[in-house]
């Protein structure tokens, strides 16, 4: 089934939004996972602040990074399809 013809935007597809929130959601849960078993594995005790706070800093740092990530893979999924449309373009005239 092919794509129907839309005019080229910079904003990308409702699937790929979606693929990329969902991807984010993993990477901050995966990250405050290791934060939290990073403070578990280090303290002795009440560890009920430092175990939330690592949890929190951990699943903060991995969506930031994950979100750079969904961006940029964004970006170039709008940069191939402006170059298939060209070449696209080129073979039809």
């Amino acid at each position: 089934m092919t794509e129907p013809e839309r005019p080229l935007s910079a904003l990308p597809s409702s699937a790929a939004r979606a693929a990329a929130f969902v991807a984010i959601l993993l990477g901050g849960s995966a990250g405050g996972l290791i934060g939290y078993t990073l403070v578990k594995l280090q303290c002795h005790g009440e560890c009920a602040a430092p175990k939330g706070i690592g949890t929190l800093t951990g699943a903060l740092l991995a969506a930031g990074g994950m979100s750079i990530v969904a961006v940029l893979v964004l970006r170039a999924v709008g940069e191939w399809r402006q170059i298939e449309q060209r070449e696209r373009a080129n073979r039809n005239s």
